[in-house]
């Protein structure tokens, strides 16, 4: 994403489809204020200073600005969701004319929000996949032992959060080999 400066993918599209939900309801809200303020105010204890009335004025005008924005980017993010298809892709098949081609399939909301329950779908933590390997596409080799060694009994000797494992010797001797056949950095 451009206007984000970072990619959107498997593992962030949670957190983004959230800043766009989040930042639309508060354009929506802050319009809804102004507009308020400034078409209903019947008082006259509600009248608005000439410099106050550019400051609503402005104030509306991003305001509105924000709230199409987001909303043509919640667009573009269902529509991504509900084809398969990323906005890079799509472009390009748009360009080549193949877009009668795709083959791809509807994203489900578990593989975005994750398995955790609906009612953490509007809470920007983390998700949950069942497969994780499968909505990410890849793993990474501390996974693949630390699947491995749940599949074979294997003990964990600490532990901590993340891929900051420490396994028993033994285990790791007898699927890597032993230390001394490694080379070591400075070896390298």
């Amino acid at each position: 994403c451009p206007w984000m400066n970072n990619c959107v993918g498997a593992g962030n599209m949670k957190h983004f489809c959230l800043f766009l939900l989040y930042t639309w309801t508060c354009s929506a809200f802050s319009l809804l204020l102004l507009g308020w303020n400034y078409f209903f105010c019947e008082t006259e204890e509600c009248e608005f200073t000439p410099m106050l009335t550019q400051l609503v004025r402005v104030m509306t005008l991003l305001s509105t600005g924000a709230f199409l924005f987001t909303s043509s980017m919640i667009m573009n993010v269902s529509y991504g969701l509900m084809t398969g298809i990323g906005t890079i892709d799509r472009l390009k098949k748009k360009a080549n004319a193949t877009m009668h081609e795709s083959d791809e399939e509807p994203v489900p909301l578990e593989d975005v929000f994750g398995i955790a329950g609906y009612h953490t779908w509007l809470f920007p933590c983390d998700p949950i996949f069942e497969d994780y390997d499968r909505v990410v596409g890849y793993s990474t080799p501390q996974r693949l032992l630390r699947e491995q060694m749940r599949d074979d009994a294997g003990t964990v000797v600490g532990g901590g959060g993340g891929d900051n494992y420490s396994y028993a010797p033994s285990y790791v001797e007898s699927t890597v080999g032993p230390r001394s056949e490694a080379p070591s950095y400075a070896q390298v």
